[in-house]
This record gives C-alpha cells, sequence and structure tokens, in this order.
C-alpha cells in the first residue's frame, strides 16, 4: 500500500500493440481455484500483495483442503483464493465471484454453483479430458453441453500456452506445467491492471537457489499478461482505481491476521519490556504464529516447538513464572488438552496469553475451515471455578490490537488471557495501517523487589498473595530474587501467605476473589452505531462476524430501514454498559458461527430476548444472507 501505480498497462504495453478499451469498476471478486497442488494459495496471494500495493481496499478468504496434498483432480482436492478489491472502504471477501479462474474440471464443479449469471469464467481447457471430467461426475463437456450459457466464459488453454512459452526454457515439460499458475496471473494482472515489478521480483528471490525455475515463472507471467493483451477473447481490461478515501494517512501494508498477531505479541513484548516465549504444539490454523514468531529473535523472542500440547503450556507458564511475556498457541482441540495447565495458571494468578485460532469442531474436525464455537470452551472448559477473561478481534488487522489488548490485561492483572481469534481471520488479509511507537500502550509492570507485608510480630516478610487493592493482583516475584521465596503450586492457597490451605472459608474466598479480578477488569464501554438513535433492532456480534454484520447492516441502511450494531472485543467481562445498551432495543440479534454460544451467555446474564442466528458451514457469513435474516428480523 505504499507504493501506487497509476496506470501500469501504460508502462508495461509491449510496442507495436493495440490498445483494448478499458473500462472502470467500483469493485471485483475473484476466485482463483485449482487443485490443492495448483499454486492456487500462492497465486491469490500475489495478485493481493499488487492489488494492496496498487492502493486498493481488499479482504481474501483462502479456502484449501486440510489435507497436505489431496487427491488430484477430485472435488474434495480443490483449492481456492477469493479477493474482493474496490476503490472504497469494503469488509468482507465477497459474498460471490464475479471472475472464477478454473484450472480443471473439478475447480469448475466445486466453485460454479457460487458464480452469479454474467459472471466471467475463465477456463483451463487443457484439462478438460473424459478422465479428468469423468472422475467428478461430468458425463459431457460442461465447455460444450450448453450449461455454461449463463457466463461469459473464456475457455483458455493454460497448460499449453504455458509449454510454450516455456519451450526454450530446458525445464522437463512436468516443471514447465507448474508454472501455468502464473501465466494465469499474469493473464489476470493485465486485465485489471495490476503492477508487475514485485511479483517478478518475488519470484526471483523465492526461486533464488534455482534462478532456471525463477525465470521460467517470469517467463510464464509475462506470456500471460501479454496472452490478455494480443488475444481477440480479451476485448476489454478493467480499472479499479486506489481507495485513496477509504484510508487515513500513514504507511500502510497487506497483512494476514496470523501475521498482524505475531506482530502485535512482538509489540507487547517490546512495551512491556519483557522477553517473549511462545510454547507451542503446531497445529492448523495457528502454526503460522509459531513459524513468525522464530524469526524474530533479534526482538528477544524465544520459541520453543513442544512435544505436545500440554508440554507447550507448561513450558509457557513456567516462562511466566520465570518473568516473560509468556503464550501459547493452539486451536479448539489444543485448547482441551491444555485446561488442567490453564487451570493452574489460573490459580498460580500468573500472566499468560492462549491463542486460540478456532476452526471447524468438534475434535479435529475441519482443520482447514473457520468457526467460533470455542467461546464456550474458554470460558467454562476448565474444572472448578476459573474465570479467564476472552478477547476477540474483529479483523485481520485487528488482530495486532487485539494482542497487545490482552498483553495488557494478564500483564495488569496477573492473570491467563484467551485471545480467540479464527480460521477466516488468521488465513484472510486486509490493508493495515502500521502504527507509530508513541501509539502504542506502555505495559511495563513491576516485579516484587523486597518484603510488602510486616507481621503482628513487627517482622518484614514477602507474601505472595497480598493483592493490589485497585487490581487484585498479585506481586510477581521472579525466581532467584532474594528474600522473595514462596510455594508454589495447584493447591489451594492461604490467602496473602500462600501456604497451602484446606479451610473451606478461605477457598470460598480465594474463589471469589479470582472471579472479583476478572469481574473488575477495566474494558471500555460498548460503542453503539446507531445514526439517528431511534432504531428499533440491535445486530449484536463478536468476533471475525464484523464484516459481514457491518455489510448486511449497510446494505439495510441504504434500502432506508434504521438498524444497530454492536460489536464486542471483551466477551469476559463484558463491556459495562452491556445490559443498558441492550435494554435500548426492542429486538436483539446475534449472528454466531456456531450454536449460539455468546446468545446463550447474554440471555443468562442479561434476561433479553436475544434471537440467534446461526451458521457452521466451515465459511463465514455472506452480507447478503445476513441482510435478508436482519430484514426479516425488523419485519416480524
Amino acid at each position: 500500500m505504499t507504493s501506487q501505480v497509476s496506470n501500469p498497462t501504460d508502462q508495461q504495453r509491449p510496442p507495436g500493440s493495440t490498445a483494448k478499451e478499458v473500462r472502470r469498476l467500483e469493485r471485483v471478486v475473484i476466485r482463483f481455484a485449482g487443485d490443492s497442488g495448483d499454486g492456487m494459495q500462492l497465486t491469490g496471494d500475489r495478485f493481493t500483495s499488487e492489488t494492496a500495493s496498487f492502493g486498493n481496499d481488499l479482504s481474501t478468504l483462502p479456502n484449501f483442503p486440510a489435507e497436505i496434498r489431496a487427491p488430484a483432480g477430485t472435488l474434495p482436492g480443490v483449492s481456492s483464493f477469493q479477493l474482493h478489491f474496490a476503490d472504497h472502504d469494503i469488509l468482507t471477501p465477497g459474498d460471490a465471484p464475479n471472475v472464477l479462474v478454473a484450472m480443471n474440471p473439478a475447480a469448475l464443479k466445486a466453485n460454479l454453483a457460487d458464480l452469479p449469471r454474467g459472471a466471467e469464467l475463465i477456463v483451463n481447457t487443457d484439462e478438460f479430458t473424459k478422465r479428468a471430467m469423468a472422475k467428478v461426475g461430468y458425463t459431457a463437456n460442461p465447455l460444450e453441453d450448453g450449461s455454461l450459457e449463463a457466463y461469459r466464459v473464456h475457455p483458455v488453454p493454460l497448460t499449453t500456452l504455458t509449454l510454450e512459452a516455456l519451450k526454450e526454457s530446458g525445464l522437463a515439460r512436468r516443471d514447465a506445467e507448474r508454472a501455468k499458475n502464473m501465466f494465469a496471473l499474469g493473464l489476470l494482472s493485465w486485465m485489471y491492471h495490476r503492477p508487475t515489478q514485485s511479483t517478478e521480483s518475488f519470484l526471483r528471490k523465492k526461486f533464488a537457489k534455482k534462478p532456471e525455475v525463477a525465470e521460467a515463472n517470469v517467463t510464464a507471467f509475462r506470456a500471460g499478461w501479454n496472452f490478455g493483451e494480443t488475444t481477440e477473447d480479451f476485448a476489454v481490461s478493467y480499472e479499479v482505481a486506489p481507495a485513496s478515501a477509504a484510508f487515513p494517512a500513514g504507511t500502510y501494508r497487506n497483512i494476514s491476521g496470523n501475521l498482524a498477531l505475531s506482530y502485535g505479541l512482538v509489540a507487547a513484548s517490546q512495551q512491556a519490556d519483557l522477553p517473549l516465549f511462545l510454547g507451542s504444539y503446531p497445529i492448523t490454523p495457528a502454526s503460522d504464529i509459531l513459524h513468525e514468531l522464530s524469526k524474530h529473535k533479534n526482538f528477544g523472542v524465544r520459541t520453543f516447538q513442544a512435544e505436545d500440547e500440554i508440554a507447550g503450556i507448561g513450558a509457557a507458564l513456567g516462562a511466566a513464572f520465570g518473568g516473560s511475556l509468556a503464550v501459547t498457541t493452539t486451536s479448539g482441540p489444543g485448547v482441551a488438552l491444555k485446561s488442567e495447565t490453564i487451570g493452574l495458571a489460573v490459580s498460580l494468578e500468573l500472566p499468560l496469553l492462549i491463542v486460540d485460532i478456532q476452526r471447524g469442531g468438534p475434535s479435529t474436525g475441519l482443520p482447514t475451515k473457520t468457526e467460533q464455537a470455542d467461546l464456550l470452551q474458554a470460558m467454562y472448559g476448565r474444572n472448578g471455578e476459573a474465570p479467564v477473561p476472552i478477547v476477540a478481534p474483529a479483523t485481520p488487522g485487528d488482530c495486532f490490537t487485539a494482542a497487545l489488548d490482552a498483553a495488557r490485561i494478564a500483564l495488569t492483572y496477573r492473570t491467563p488471557v484467551f485471545l480467540l481469534s479464527d480460521g477466516y481471520l488468521a488465513n484472510g488479509s486486509e490493508p493495515w495501517r502500521v502504527p507509530e511507537p508513541d501509539e502504542l500502550p506502555d505495559l511495563r509492570v513491576r516485579f516484587a523487589s523486597g518484603p510488602n507485608h510486616t507481621t503482628a510480630e513487627g517482622t518484614e516478610v514477602f507474601w505472595p498473595y497480598k493483592r493490589d487493592p485497585q487490581t487484585l493482583a498479585r506481586p510477581w516475584a521472579v525466581p532467584g530474587t532474594p528474600g522473595l521465596e514462596h510455594r508454589i503450586g495447584g493447591i489451594e492457597k492461604q490467602d496473602g501467605t500462600g501456604n497451602i490451605s484446606y479451610d473451606p472459608a478461605n477457598h470460598d474466598f480465594m474463589v471469589r476473589t479470582r472471579q472479583a479480578k476478572v469481574d473488575g477488569i477495566e474494558v471500555p464501554d460498548a460503542v453503539v452505531d446507531d445514526p439517528a438513535g431511534d432504531a428499533r433492532l440491535l445486530v449484536l456480534g463478536w468476533g471475525s462476524t464484523y464484516g459481514p454484520i457491518t455489510a448486511a447492516v449497510r446494505r439495510l441502511r441504504a434500502a432506508g430501514e434504521k438498524v444497530a450494531q454492536t460489536h464486542l472485543r471483551h466477551l469476559n467481562p463484558f463491556p459495562g454498559n452491556l445490559g443498558e445498551v441492550l435494554g435500548r432495543y426492542d429486538k436483539v440479534v446475534i449472528p454466531e458461527m456456531n450454536l449460539g454460544q455468546l446468545a446463550t451467555l447474554v440471555r443468562a446474564k442479561y434476561l433479553v430476548d436475544a434471537r440467534s442466528h446461526t451458521q457452521v458451514t466451515g465459511l463465514p457469513f455472506k452480507a447478503e444472507q445476513l441482510a435478508t435474516v436482519l430484514k426479516e428480523a425488523l419485519d416480524g
């Protein structure tokens, strides 16, 4: 987003070529689809990077199989990448693609139902063999039987054209065929006037150890661009102007949720002046955080890939005891395994961030698909009364700020904190303004350095559970500090001294005190978006539903409807004014990607008749679908 090219076509059109018609569009949704080995995620990511550098607002939705290499040419093996970009502020990756690039019959069949009438369909005709079509149930060639008449079909022999472009490269046929995704990317880059230089630089860097492969991909990319310019099948190209008005002044970059969260954790450790320790076990879709943080040893980051989930959080809790900003990353199945140690962290009252990148469940469920179904697990999924604060980001870029907020709570109140992201945010991306250093919060803490209590006999001693009267946080004593020796462990502590205690009254007091500490955490009031202040319907959301909900609310308001919206970042404790906000409206609708978990909590706490609208498809809500549901609620 830091550089913009006003008209890349003028700079890249080959000498002597004929200019074609150029149409201006406000927004476009493109979906690349093919085998999981066809490089669709790389293709989409490169198109996204070029779009970000051009200055468009954007939102992406990668969608891929859980298998490392799913069966080629099958419906379960289809991988896709959807990108929505515009000349104005947008919030979702789009309900339906305007352009579908289908690399084989399976990609066409898996995605065709999402394509609206009149959409453009670019098909790799080389892959439509009898065997490939039969594998996905086509009895006749859909390119020839009239079944695609509702669309503007562009049959392109991508494989043949790529091989022709690379006939002098010296690569084996199979290796040359792999560059067909770059041919497709070049064609789409021409079609939508995307910059190209950074993609060529990226390819040369990615394949630096195999320069012949790098040059082959660059050649295929350029051939695709030239094909779009010279072929008669593509008579029109399109321009989507930069979204200059959508962004406040600043330096921007394209960022995914997991990358933003990683940067937020590094920033939190710097602002706290504490080393960052990550104890983790790889699990989809959280593994990228471990991969990213391992690159930042220069910021005092230590990453430990443990042998299992329990060891990962055990190491992290040990690091918290030792004075680090401690983090463990996982997804829903890993949270289940970590639950006992989370309870131990509640009892020890040490700062610990549990990052849960939610995915479809139960059990291993849908590893590469999104869901919001871990809320109640985060809220109650431990033995005993073990309250834990919960923070949820709303967008990929917001993962950065949410990480800082979660760290603030953990360090200030000496408590483990859940950070609930999900697969949609983790893998999706958007433009993100890089914050200035002076915009970041001061998270520095004071470790205990000496005695903090005087006994009746007048002796000065250290009490590990003597609390701050404002936050109820206990002192954080780094092991090895002279005079601060104290007992630690999972058995109930005596108030103040930390000695083991089985006294009923003490246990009652400690349980209620830990709950009061969480209940007293300072969180901002809920902000209500109700322009005229006279709406009767409130839409309440949390986490990644922010984009679809906001887009749906905008559609209704454009149609003259009055709808209010509130989105929660803090789910435990709730904002202090939430009850009052809910009481202002006749109807409350809560859309969630689960079976109504936030709605259950809201109904129980505030006794409001909140209506739950749920979806557990492994995909995010569509704005049009939500708008229809909300309109029905308004009229009902």
